[in-house]
C-alpha cells in the first residue's frame, strides 16, 4: 500500500499547476502531496534571493490552463497588464513585436492562492523537505526521500507516480537510475546566468525604448549581455522588473574584447545606470517583493529534454529545461505542461500501469502542443549568440519581414528560407554571412519540426529517433559556429 498515488516534487508553479490539473481529470478522487523545500511562507521560491525571473507569462498560456482544467488567475495573482513584448536592436533603429498579450505576475501572491486552491481540492502539501533521491522497486520509481530540514529526520513517501518540478538542476533527474532516455545533466553552454531586481522609480523623461507601461522590453545587445539580453518588464507605472541573462563564456569572450572584468551584477549596474528614464530607482520594500526584489541565477536556454518519462516518474517545468531557447521565458510551457501531464498521469492511473510506455503520452503531447518548435529556436539562438551587434542590427532590419514576425509572435523560428530570392542587396562579406545563417538555420528548423512530429509513439523508437535528432544538431551547432569566423 502506498502512502500517495501522486507525489509532486516542487511546490512551485509547475509543480502547482500539475496537482491541480491532476486533481481536475481525477475528480478529486486521487491522493496527491506537493513537497517543497521552502517554508510555508515562501513556497515555491527558486532561491533564497526568491524567484529571479522577469515574472512575465502570455495570456494565451494563461488561457489554455484555464479552458482545460478551469484555474482561473485574476488580481492580485496578475499584478499588471502588458500588450506584449518589443524587442530592439543592438542600434534601437528596430523594433520586433512578439509573444502577444500577457501578465505581470504577482510572484508572492501568486503562489499562496494557488496553495489555498490546491488544499481546498484536498492536496497536500509538506514544507521544508530537502529531497535526496528517488526509490525504487526495480525498475520502477515508487517513492522519494530526504530529509525534513524541521526535525531533522529522514524523510521518505511512497506513491505510484512522482513529478519531478525541483528546477533546472534537479537532483531527482540528475541521480536517476532507472533510465537511459532522459538526459541527466545540462552543458554548461546551455544556460544562462540572470540577474534581476524589481524597483521603483521616478520616470525622468518618455523614452518608449528604455521603459513602456505597456510592453516588456528586450534590448538585444552583445556588450550589455552577451549571448542573451536586457529586459525591462512594466509591474506598474513607475515599478520595473528589470534584469539581463548572460552565457558564461560569451562573457568572457565580451570581456577580454573590452578589456573588462564585467560579471552578472556589474552589468546589472551599468544596464541600470544607462536607462534615461529609470532615474532615482529604489528596490521595492513592498510586502510581496521583500524576499524577491533582487538576486542572480541560472536558467536554461535549449530545447526541453529528450524524453521527460521513466517507470513512474515525469519531468515537468524547468526540470524538464522547458525555458523557451530564445527568451528564456519558462512560466509559460510550464503552465502548458502541467496541464496536459495531470491528463496523462490520471489516464495511466486509471489503467493501473504507470510504466515508461504508459507514461510515454505526455512527450508526445507536450511536443504537440508546444515542444515542436523548441529544437529550431535553440539553433537559431546559437546563431544570434555569434553575432555581433552590427549583424544583429542589419538583420534585424533587413531580413525581418511581416511573416517572419508573425512566426516570431508565436514563439516559433522565423522563415528565412527565401532569403536568396527576394532580389535583396547584401552589402559587405558581413552581411552575407548574416543572409547564409538565417537562410541555413531556417531550413535546418524545418527538418527539426518535421523530425519532431515524428516523435516515436512508444519506447521502442526513441534510440533511432533520439541518434538522428543529435547527429543533425551536433552538425547544425558545428556550421552556426564556424559563421563568424
Amino acid at each position: 500500500m502506498t502512502d500517495y498515488d501522486v507525489i509532486v516534487a516542487g511546490g512551485g508553479l509547475a509543480g502547482t499547476i500539475t496537482a491541480q490539473s491532476i486533481s481536475h481529470y481525477s475528480n478529486q478522487n486521487l491522493k496527491i502531496l506537493v513537497i517543497d523545500r521552502n517554508t510555508e511562507f515562501l513556497p515555491g521560491r527558486k532561491s533564497l534571493a526568491g524567484w529571479v525571473c522577469g515574472d512575465a507569462c502570455s495570456k494565451e498560456a494563461v488561457d489554455f490552463m484555464s479552458e482545460k482544467i478551469k484555474v482561473q488567475w485574476t488580481r492580485p495573482e496578475i499584478e499588471h497588464d502588458v500588450k506584449g513584448v518589443m524587442a530592439f536592436s543592438p542600434d534601437n533603429e528596430t523594433s520586433i513585436p512578439f509573444d502577444g498579450a500577457g501578465y505581470m505576475l504577482n510572484r508572492v501572491k501568486l503562489p499562496e492562492i494557488q496553495n489555498e486552491r490546491c488544499r481546498k481540492a484536498g492536496i497536500e502539501f509538506e514544507f521544508e523537505i530537502n529531497l535526496t533521491g528517488l526509490i525504487y522497486d526495480g525498475q520502477q520509481v515508487v517513492g522519494i526521500e530526504g530529509i525534513d530540514n524541521k526535525t531533522k529526520q529522514p524523510f521518505k513517501k511512497t506513491c505510484r507516480i512522482v513529478v519531478d518540478t525541483t528546477g533546472v538542476t534537479s537532483v531527482l533527474r540528475n541521480g536517476l537510475k532507472n533510465s537511459t532516455k532522459v538526459e541527466k545533466r545540462i552543458d554548461r553552454r546551455d544556460l544562462e546566468s540572470t540577474g534581476r531586481e524589481i524597483m521603483y522609480f521616478e520616470p525622468e523623461q518618455e523614452n518608449l525604448k528604455e521603459f513602456d507601461p505597456d510592453y516588456c522590453i528586450i534590448h538585444l545587445d552583445q556588450d550589455i549581455a552577451p549571448g542573451g539580453y536586457g529586459w525591462v518588464f512594466p509591474k506598474a507605472d513607475n515599478k520595473v522588473n528589470i534584469g539581463l541573462g548572460v552565457e558564461k563564456s560569451l562573457l568572457d569572450r565580451r570581456n577580454k574584447r573590452l578589456g573588462k572584468k564585467d560579471n552578472v551584477q556589474t552589468l546589472m549596474k551599468e544596464y541600470l545606470e544607462r536607462n534615461s528614464v529609470i532615474k532615482n530607482p529604489k528596490l521595492s520594500e513592498d510586502v510581496e517583493d521583500v524576499n524577491n526584489n533582487t538576486g542572480v541565477f541560472q536558467v536554461s536556454v535549449r530545447r526541453q529534454n529528450d524524453c521527460m518519462v521513466s517507470g513512474g516518474y515525469m519531468l515537468i517545468g524547468d526540470s524538464a529545461w522547458m525555458p523557451k531557447p530564445i527568451d528564456a521565458g519558462g512560466i509559460g510551457p510550464a503552465i502548458i505542461a502541467g496541464t496536459i501531464a495531470g491528463k496523462n498521469i490520471v489516464e495511466s492511473l486509471e489503467a493501473n500501469d504507470a510504466s515508461e510506455a504508459s507514461l510515454w503520452q505526455y512527450n508526445l503531447d507536450f511536443i504537440k502542443e508546444y515542444g515542436y518548435k523548441t529544437a529550431g529556436l535553440e539553433l537559431f539562438r546559437r546563431l544570434v549568440q555569434q553575432m555581433s551587434n552590427e549583424q544583429i542590427s542589419y538583420g534585424m532590419k533587413h531580413f525581418l519581414g511581416n511573416l517572419d514576425v508573425e512566426s516570431i509572435s508565436k514563439g516559433e523560428h522565423p522563415d528565412f528560407s527565401g532569403l536568396g530570392k527576394i532580389g535583396m542587396i547584401i552589402r559587405g562579406a558581413m552581411n552575407k554571412t548574416v543572409a547564409e545563417g538565417l537562410r541555413y538555420t531556417s531550413k535546418e528548423n524545418q527538418w527539426l519540426v518535421e523530425h519532431y512530429y515524428d516523435y516515436p509513439k512508444d519506447p521502442s523508437g526513441f534510440e533511432q529517433w533520439s541518434k538522428s535528432l543529435h547527429q543533425r544538431l551536433d552538425e547544425s551547432f558545428a556550421k552556426v559556429e564556424a559563421f563568424d569566423k
